[in-house]
């Protein structure tokens, strides 16, 4: 369905009420046989923090290499240490073990303090996307953060704008952010389910 109603790419998890965790194999196969649009694959372990244990990151990494023998476009993920800070070392690994395959850094982005050092570091990682809300949680309200971001951005990285994205605000935040992507559920109703119309809605307004 959202192929169909004009999506550009599908951030594909399962697990969406834990905020999204890495999906099972056989979907990710099924849906590459299926979709001409790009596929970006969740690289999550579990739901709750983005402080991992040794195991769960050797885990993240088992799960890239098998995903890559699917020919997935991208991964999403993100790693921070136990300040909430960008784990340079561990983020580096995934990237480097993704590679050629583009990375995206996820949310967790959200969680740290200084999200203009954070943009210096993940940059630093090797991701080629940044998914952020500005660091509040909704978009709208983090327009001053976002306007930053893209700024010093300077082309090196892509801002992807996230967090209560819909047809009703997409005009406004496209014209006050200036962010050539923008992520959104599109789901308008409590059934989880995907509204083709809200996504024709949200591209009619880009």
């Amino acid at each position: 369905m959202a192929e169909q109603a004009g999506a550009d790419r599908i951030e594909f998890c399962k697990d969406y009420t834990l905020g999204g965790i890495t999906p099972n194999f056989e979907d990710v196969r099924f849906l590459k046989e299926k979709l001409q649009i790009p596929v970006f694959v969740m690289i999550r372990p579990r739901g709750g923090n983005f402080v991992y244990s040794e195991a769960e990151l050797n885990q993240m990494k088992s799960n890239i290499t098998r995903l890559k023998l699917l020919d997935v476009d991208g991964f999403v993920f993100g790693i921070l240490d136990k300040k909430n800070q960008i784990n340079r070392i561990q983020n580096k690994e995934l990237v480097k073990l993704a590679y050629p395959i583009p990375c995206t850094f996820h949310r967790a982005f959200d969680s740290c303090k200084n999200p203009l050092a954070a943009l210096e570091n993940v940059i630093e990682c090797g991701f080629q996307f940044i998914l952020t809300s500005g660091n509040i949680g909704k978009a709208t309200k983090g327009i001053g953060v976002l306007k930053q971001l893209v700024e010093k951005a300077q082309n090196r990285i892509s801002i992807i704008v996230g967090g209560g994205v819909r047809s009703s605000n997409i005009e406004f935040l496209n014209q006050e952010t200036n962010a050539s992507w923008f992520h959104s559920a599109c789901i308008t109703d409590d059934s989880f389910e995907i509204n083709p119309s809200e996504i024709k809605a949200i591209k009619n307004h880009l």
